[in-house]
């Protein structure tokens, strides 16, 4: 049996690879939007591919890398095929990765004395994957194939040796390649990071004691958290929030059950899929449903399979969190991944009564542009933060990005250089936060002129319904966008929206500012 301290050594050993493969991924990749926003995430599987470890990377990918493991798994058994040694599996489909096309996932096994003994696993969020729009988000589509090209699992490399038949397919189907190129290589560089740190850990510590240090961090996990959720209020409580669609309110409706076993979220009451890129696949659901989770936890918890296993999520087929192929996933992952955060959080305030902060900005509100200028196309993508939700005893935080998005800004200095842009504004959007003793934190005002003809698409939330307050606390100012065009004119904005843009015309960004908590004394 081995000694805590020395099962511990070795988990912290395979966090830390995990977090050395995202350095890997980061420092490699071509694309602001990874090199500079930390779009990406990474993690270790066993050979039965539970999570392990994994790095403070993205929430929305972290959890669905659960999800989509075991989809890419089952998928090869069901397929009879076997990763060799050398090998790295390529896939973007939602409907077995578990978030959105734009997010390539590259899957490696780790090969000892001949046989699988675990696996590395990274997802980067790619500017553009394809389809009718820059940046591949598209608020338009009615289908998946609307919103880009989808990769099945795939070999993208075989034995060592990279397909550059397959390489050469992508890169024919997206705006930029050399940067869709440059931002494979360097998920491939943390794959290769990843195999051989574990590699040299085995030879180390030897194949027996890494199994059993994994066993018993899934154990302790799994002990950990339970002990936690074994303080808070046994019951079902029950919650629902709203993403907008045109006129329309989309309904998510939550049950959740907290008990001895852990947490049971039911989300049958759902409104049903629509023709619109606001579903989310199981995976997302999953992510954000976890997420909310183990936010509440009040002391630190291995996020491993240890924890996740502690949480059922039903979510009835054909709904916007569990939609049929090929209804369009693409907001679903970036906005409905907000709004059931929210709902869990809505119920978790009911059970944990003034330890839940009130809503937060929820939204990514997404940015998308692109053109043909004469340098060629190009595609910039940004989320823009806002403000978090009151917390309880304090104010919410200003201008941060919130809940299932864990990425930075784009510096100005970087997209100018990079893009054929101008930033005219970047600053703290004052007052937006919701008024009461402790207030929501205020969102942000991103604002800029185009110096080229581009399209540009806007994916984003809580424009109508605000942001909530709670124990009586007022909600966030809703966001809003504008554009100014350079003969004069201004142009409101819905939250989801494509449209032409001219040389000197300016985009304004205001993003939504938290909830507050309590009256105002």
């Amino acid at each position: 049996m081995m000694s805590p301290p020395s099962w511990e050594v070795l988990y912290r050993a395979s966090a830390f690879i995990a977090e050395e493969m995202g350095v890997a991924l980061k420092r490699s990749a071509l694309s602001p939007n990874i090199r500079e926003r930390l779009d990406h995430s990474c993690a270790l599987a066993d050979e039965r591919g539970r999570i392990v470890a994994q790095a403070e990377h993205i929430p929305v990918h972290l959890g669905s890398f659960r999800v989509g493991l075991s989809n890419a798994l089952s998928w090869l058994e069901k397929e009879g095929l076997e990763l060799g040694e050398g090998d790295m599996l390529a896939l973007n489909d939602p409907y077995i990765s578990g978030t959105h096309l734009n997010d390539v996932m590259l899957l490696a096994p780790v090969y000892y004395r001949g046989e699988v003994v675990a696996y590395v696993v990274n997802k980067a969020h790619h500017v553009d994957i394809g389809g009718p729009v820059p940046g591949s988000i598209n608020p338009q589509a009615r289908t998946l194939y609307e919103e880009g090209l989808i990769i099945p699992p795939v070999r993208l490399v075989r034995a060592g040796h990279l397909d550059e038949g397959l390489l050469g397919l992508i890169e024919a189907n997206v705006k930029a390649a050399h940067v869709s190129r440059g931002d494979l290589g360097a998920q491939l560089a943390a794959n290769l990071r990843g195999i051989r740190m574990l590699q040299e850990l085995l030879e180390r510590r030897g194949l027996e004691a890494l199994r059993e240090a994994w066993e018993r961090a899934l154990a302790h996990g799994r002990e950990l958290a339970l002990r936690q959720m074994g303080s808070w209020r046994a019951g079902t409580y029950e919650a629902e929030d709203y993403l907008e669609l045109g006129e329309r309110d989309l309904r998510i409706r939550l049950r959740l059950q907290i008990g001895e076993r852990g947490i049971r979220a039911d989300f049958t009451g759902t409104d049903q899929e629509v023709e619109a890129p606001l579903n989310a696949v199981y995976g997302v659901t999953y992510s954000a449903t976890a997420f909310a989770v183990r936010c509440a936890l009040e002391r630190e918890v291995p996020t491993n399979e240890g924890f996740y296993a502690l949480i059922e999520v039903r979510a009835p087929l054909g709904s916007l969190v569990n939609p049929h192929r090929p209804a369009p996933v693409a907001g679903g992952n970036l906005e409905t991944s907000q709004r059931v955060a929210d709902v869990a959080f809505r119920a978790l305030a009911q059970a944990l009564p003034h330890r839940i902060p009130a809503a937060g900005s929820g939204t990514m509100m997404n940015v998308l542009l692109g053109g043909v200028g004469p340098a060629g196309p190009w595609a910039y993508y940004e989320t823009i933060g806002g403000g978090t939700g009151a917390r309880p005893g304090r104010h919410g935080v200003s201008a941060v990005q919130v809940n299932m998005t864990n990425t930075l800004n784009t510096p100005i200095e970087v997209a100018e250089r990079a893009y054929p842009l101008l930033f005219t504004a970047y600053r703290i959007r004052e007052g937006s936060g919701g008024r009461g003793r402790y207030r929501g934190g205020d969102g942000i005002v991103r604002a800029f002129r185009v110096l080229e003809r581009c399209r540009l698409s806007l994916l984003a939330d809580r424009f109508r319904n605000p942001p909530w307050g709670l124990w009586g606390g007022e909600a966030g100012r809703p966001g809003a966008a504008h554009v100014r065009r350079a003969k004069g004119q201004e142009l409101a904005l819905p939250s989801k929206c494509t449209l032409e843009l001219e040389p000197g015309d300016e985009v304004i960004l205001e993003t939504p500012g938290g909830g507050a908590m309590y009256p105002e004394p």
